[in-house]
């Protein structure tokens, strides 16, 4: 899957904005502030994956609630509760705990640049910093890939990210934050960081059984799917606000309409009906 999918400020409307990242106590806003002031990695990049049941390990020995008697499950709110709660007792930790500097302000950027905008607005630098977590989780996926095609694609999509000054000033940091949520979500459906939830199976032609869709959801927010039919695969992004679910790529595009799915498969293209295999 190209980078290009992820193009900086393609439909911006399909996007979802920071705040909902950050909806409840256990979101990954949350996750990222705790590895912030107790931190259970070495900052660059090598530890236990933000939110795994290793991380949180780490978390309550680092807080000494190890074994502690009664403590909540760790899939719970109440376990997210007590770990905050713990923290906000540790004011001389919190105080010297300085939090990590995103990638794109560790080199102080060119004033005016699009980097200078995220180094400014705390959002768009938190959002930095866990897109660094993300790339460094899928980079140890990667390490045997071949061709070894992250890293360019990585520096490709900084590069359109820089170039949301296109957008215009009322649009450039909605841009730049749409095109950090779209990478993110990207990498963790592309290197399995996040769980899957289904795979489904449509039957696209009924006189070829061969020519089947093949749909695996994943747990991103907002949630994704990479479809694979023939030899072409698409990652798509779920859209808010529309009746069934559906999902848009870079040229592609599934709406699920109960037990079939309208597929465009390829731009200019007409929409085809699949049906869920049995």
């Amino acid at each position: 899957m190209k980078a290009a999918v992820l193009a900086a400020c393609a439909g911006a409307a399909l996007f979802m904005s920071f705040d909902a990242l950050a909806a409840s106590i256990c979101a990954s806003a949350w996750q990222r502030s705790v590895e912030a002031r107790l931190p259970s990695g070495d900052r660059q990049g090598h530890g236990p994956d933000l939110g795994s049941d290793e991380w949180q390990g780490v978390v309550e020995f680092r807080l000494g609630l190890r074994d502690r008697p009664g403590l909540p499950a760790r899939d719970s709110a109440a376990w997210c509760t007590l770990i905050e709660q713990q923290l906000a007792r540790q004011p001389g930790q919190a105080a010297t705990t300085t939090a990590p500097v995103p990638p794109a302000c560790r080199v102080k950027p060119a004033p005016g640049s699009i980097a200078a905008q995220v180094c400014a607005d705390p959002d768009l630098r938190q959002l930095d910093q866990h897109l660094a977590e993300v790339y460094a989780a899928a980079r140890r996926k990667a390490v045997n890939e071949r061709p070894p095609v992250l890293k360019a694609e990585q520096r490709g999509w900084i590069k359109g990210r820089d170039d949301c000054w296109k957008a215009g000033a009322a649009g450039t940091l909605g841009c730049v934050r749409d095109s950090y949520i779209l990478r993110i979500v990207e990498l963790q459906a592309r290197y399995r960081l996040v769980p899957v939830l289904a795979v489904q199976r449509y039957g696209c032609d009924p006189a070829n059984p061969a020519d089947e869709l093949v749909a695996t959801y994943f747990a991103t927010e907002p949630p994704t799917l990479i479809a694979e039919r023939g030899d072409r695969i698409s990652l798509m992004v779920r859209q808010p606000g529309v009746g069934g679910a559906r999902y848009l790529g870079r040229n592609e595009s599934l709406w699920e309409k109960g037990t079939e799915v309208r597929l465009v498969w390829a731009y200019g293209q007409p929409e085809i009906l699949c049906n869920k295999a049995r």
